[in-house]
């Protein structure tokens, strides 16, 4: 069941942070198409302030990846997709939480996520292919408890803290360097890059974030 909230219109920080987690969810999910490809490479520099070494991080992350994309071709980033993601058997990289936590797939750190999307009111799809705790899927998640769905409120950030210090920043960073360091990537190392930068960013807010300078409304 999902809480019954009226909240405040989405803040211009909360908005652009959802977008992010947009696109890594895409990025994650699915080999980028031309018009994505184009978007990133027409896309303005950002301006991470305030965030130190990590900001600077993250605007130059974000500028390799316009620059990559600006280059690639979207037939070439897709087969490069399906050799790092996507096999018969066992594919080259496996970005769920299960794998690298407790080095199998469908294991404890998939059931206790299962637990926390329950409490949230949020489930898999249906004839959504990937499981739960896929990156790309968390992402997803985090995108929905900033801006809210059909059906489910948005979050505080007591909730989207908890999400992610749970369950993505364990083994983030893990997932971003086999990827990166996977010798058929080419544009998801440049992918990996900005990912891993972004969600830096992001556990670096949560850490400084304290309850009392919450500003949802309720």
């Amino acid at each position: 069941m999902s809480l019954q909230t009226i909240a405040l219109p989405l803040s211009d920080e909360d908005q652009a942070r959802a977008d992010f987690y947009a696109l890594i969810a895409r990025l994650l999910l699915a080999p980028p198409n031309a018009g994505l490809l184009k978007a990133l490479a027409d896309a303005e520099p950002i301006h991470a302030e305030g965030l130190a070494e990590a900001g600077i991080a993250l605007e130059d992350a974000w500028l390799k990846l316009s620059q990559a994309a600006s280059v690639m071709d979207a037939a070439a980033v897709a087969d490069e997709f399906s050799a790092l993601f996507i096999s018969t058997g066992n594919p080259l990289l496996n970005p769920y939480g299960s794998f690298y936590v407790a080095g199998h797939l469908n294991d404890v750190p998939l059931a206790e996520l299962r637990q926390d999307l329950g409490r949230l009111g949020i489930a898999r799809a249906r004839g959504v292919g990937e499981l739960e705790d896929h990156l790309g899927a968390l992402c997803e998640t985090m995108r929905v408890l900033i801006t809210g769905a059909p059906g489910i409120a948005r979050q505080p950030l007591e909730e989207q803290q908890h999400l992610f210090t749970a369950h993505i920043q364990p083994w983030y960073a893990a997932c971003m360097a086999d990827i990166a360091g996977a010798e058929a990537a080419n544009f998801y190392k440049v992918v990996a890059a900005f990912i891993g930068a972004y969600l830096g960013v992001e556990a670096l807010a949560f850490a400084m974030w304290q309850p009392a300078d919450s500003n949802v409304a309720a």
